[in-house]
């Protein structure tokens, strides 16, 4: 048994790109995939040296004990290669310079748009916003997985699996339950037959994001309550920004646009802030974060 959920999404993401790849018959190239994959671990390297010898000069006394924040920098390799393969699935660029423009600026959101506890956005949603607003080049595809039952099937056990070992699964079931609910009555209200509800509701990408983007347990608010009413309104501007205003990447907008509310509801709803699993090196570096 892992005991790092992140290990879990690392293996289930590298599955379903493969799965996309090889059944989908994707026009992805392998050189897209390790662009993402070495500027995003690259990017995580070279900030996170540069973060600590910054704070080093600041404290410069070596008679002084060293703050958690200067404890030896471990190599966080999990977090940035996760960000890398959501980059991978999610995001089509014509130019490797595209998806190294989004890898580095994914990766960069965590060390420079911040509060002291936590990043507040999603990296790999930063980075696909970050693009489709910098760039021409770039673009997402909602309906690349098709409508297939059976890949909503391993994307549920999967993420439902991820999801139990990380405690967020109330995120998905709030998201989902609360845009499923605003596309069934818009349906009910225009007179369409429920096909046309399934047929808006399978989208593998929608699965995907609900699973493993709006739950990433570093950047969504930590109370419970807050949790809930976050997701609520991310489907409902979702649900707006998709009928409304006719975009099919909503969900993604929808994230980037609310996710700094996390900061006044984790100052509205206090909750201890949730924590990766940990080596026993560096427990004691983490016991006062």
């Amino acid at each position: 048994m892992l005991r790092d959920a992140r290990d879990y999404q690392i293996g289930f993401l590298t599955l379903f790109l493969l799965i996309g790849t090889l059944l989908r018959d994707w026009t992805l190239r392998p050189e897209m995939v390790a662009t993402a994959v070495v500027t995003c671990i690259g990017t995580q390297v070279l900030l996170s040296l540069a973060q600590n010898k910054w704070l080093r000069y600041q404290r410069p006394d070596p008679l002084e004990s060293a703050p958690e924040s200067l404890a030896p920098v471990y190599l966080n390799w999990r977090s940035p290669l996760i960000s890398a393969l959501g980059l991978s699935l999610l995001l089509r660029a014509d130019h490797l310079s595209t998806m190294a423009l989004a890898s580095s600026l994914a990766i960069a959101s965590k060390f420079f748009l911040k509060s002291p506890d936590k990043h507040f956005f999603n990296p790999a949603n930063f980075g696909i916003i970050a693009v489709l607003l910098l760039t021409h080049d770039a673009w997402v595809s909602p309906g690349q997985w098709g409508e297939d039952l059976w890949y909503g099937l391993i994307f549920l056990g999967a993420g439902g699996l991820v999801l139990k070992r990380v405690g967020r699964w109330d995120t998905t079931v709030a998201f989902l339950s609360s845009y499923i609910l605003l596309e069934a009555l818009r349906n009910l209200y225009l007179g369409w037959t429920w096909d046309v509800l399934a047929h808006r509701l399978m989208s593998g990408s929608l699965l995907l994001f609900a699973l493993f983007m709006v739950t990433d347990p570093r950047s969504i608010p930590n109370a419970r309550p807050a949790r809930l009413l976050w997701a609520g309104a991310i489907a409902l501007l979702t649900f707006i920004l998709r009928n409304y205003f006719y975009q099919p990447d909503a969900v993604f907008w929808a994230l980037f646009m609310l996710s700094p509310s996390t900061l006044l509801l984790d100052r509205l709803w206090s909750a201890r802030r949730f924590e990766w699993w940990v080596s026993p090196q560096q427990a004691s570096a983490l016991l006062d974060g």
